[in-house]
């Protein structure tokens, strides 16, 4: 799990000094004293080790990372809010409080020990998780619960899991606990050198195509961001976009898009082909091969519901009785590279990833007229993510390496100066 985030009454203390540049409204505003808000503030700055306010007369205004950050603070802060009362509103619960009103009432120990016993299913692990004993967690979330009027959680032959009203607010949480981190990432990279961290969910083409040269210039130009690339199927790709867990999937497009809170944006598009070992018996055939040849042949080829698979049963129709041969399902270019050389076996591949095979010789490209043979290859966002300013500079460059264009390598941070 992230590391720990900051106090929530904190949070909402410096939001509110921000907004009306007074400590002493802002006192007021969340119920604190004055003290009690400069000392809040003074323990985020700390944290941060940047100044987020500053003294203006007889008020405070924010600097340049503090108007960043509490802009993210205010998005995470929606976003409780809105998990809040969709939980109520599902499970039914009896308080007349107002979701605003119970946010005051939450505290970050709170909300990060169930989001841990909703991720683990089981208390103990979630202890582990938040580094905390398994007494406490089970006491916070239990807490959590009680503000609420709502369960969040049932006991089931499988264990803890959690109820459609906790799984509403688990899945806001996380998405908040995003915004927060993407809002520290911001303040770091104030001080000049850019930080934080970037998560893609990358589709197999990405990886061979256009992630290599984005990585190799963008690197050399930010050495202190972290990139992870996390490889799945879509399905548990698109999962962990939604909930925080991904920033952006880099990959084949989805149409109609799968679910409504995502947006897609077109890279390039990727022409499909019909590939097979170099020795295998199509590859000598010296005329444009029938549905009829390629159906006597097995097959290996990306799961159902994936773009290329769709294809495929398009293509596969047409073959009477439409039968197919010992077809083997896997994601695994390695895999599927393996079988085409060590057997007779087809496959229905992009174009781009196995172009260095087909130089080499090793695998040929198939005489056959596939017709609609193009698959959009492109970004899929959450609707409303906000990307730190190095996200956005790494997208930027993706879309210039997909597009074939080479970028010059100046210093996007204008503001913050160069990294080095």
């Amino acid at each position: 799990m992230h590391d720990a985030l900051p106090n929530l009454r904190h949070l909402r203390a410096f939001c509110e000094a921000e907004r009306q540049k007074s400590i002493s409204r802002a006192a007021d505003a969340v119920f604190l004293s004055q003290p009690a808000v400069t000392q809040a503030i003074a323990k985020l700055e700390k944290t941060f080790g940047v100044g987020l306010l500053e003294r203006v007369g007889a008020g405070v205004s924010p600097t340049g990372a503090g108007s960043a950050y509490a802009n993210r603070v205010r998005r995470a802060l929606a976003v409780i809010e809105s998990g809040i009362a969709e939980a109520l509103r599902i499970g039914g619960a009896r308080s007349l409080r107002q979701a605003r009103d119970l946010l005051a009432l939450l505290t970050t120990t709170q909300l990060r020990a169930f989001v841990a016993v909703g991720t683990t299913n089981n208390f103990t692990l979630a202890a582990r998780l938040v580094g905390s004993s398994q007494p406490a967690v089970h006491r916070s979330t239990r807490e959590l619960e009680a503000v609420l009027e709502v369960a969040l959680f049932e006991k089931t032959t499988r264990g803890i899991v959690l109820t459609r009203a906790g799984q509403v607010l688990w899945q806001q949480l996380k998405l908040a606990f995003a915004e927060l981190h993407q809002g520290m990432a911001e303040v770091k990279s104030s001080g000049g050198l850019a930080q934080g961290s970037i998560v893609v969910g990358c589709m197999p083409l990405a990886r061979h195509f256009v992630m290599p040269d984005t990585l190799v210039q963008f690197c050399s130009q930010y050495p202190a961001v972290d990139i992870q690339f996390i490889e799945s199927p879509y399905p548990d790709l698109l999962h962990g976009l939604r909930h925080g867990e991904i920033d952006f999937l880099v990959g084949a497009l989805r149409y109609p898009p799968p679910v409504d809170d995502i947006l897609q944006e077109s890279l390039f598009a990727s022409a499909l082909c019909i590939v097979a070992g170099s020795q295998h018996p199509l590859a000598r055939v010296e005329r444009p091969l029938s549905l009829a040849d390629l159906a006597a042949y097995p097959w290996v080829l990306p799961p159902s519901g994936t773009p290329t698979r769709d294809r495929f049963e398009r293509l596969i129709a047409g073959v009477p009785g439409g039968r197919r041969f010992g077809l083997i399902e896997s994601s695994s270019q390695i895999l599927v590279r393996g079988l085409l050389k060590g057997s007779e076996r087809l496959t229905l591949i992009s174009r781009q990833q196995v172009q260095y095979e087909v130089d080499m010789g090793d695998l040929v490209i198939l005489d056959f007229e596939l017709g609609d043979n193009l698959r959009e290859i492109g970004l899929t966002f959450r609707s409303d993510w906000q990307p730190t300013r190095v996200q956005l500079e790494f997208l930027e460059l993706l879309r210039w390496v997909a597009a074939g264009a080479a970028r010059p390598m100046q210093p996007p941070f204008h503001q913050y100066g160069r990294c080095a």
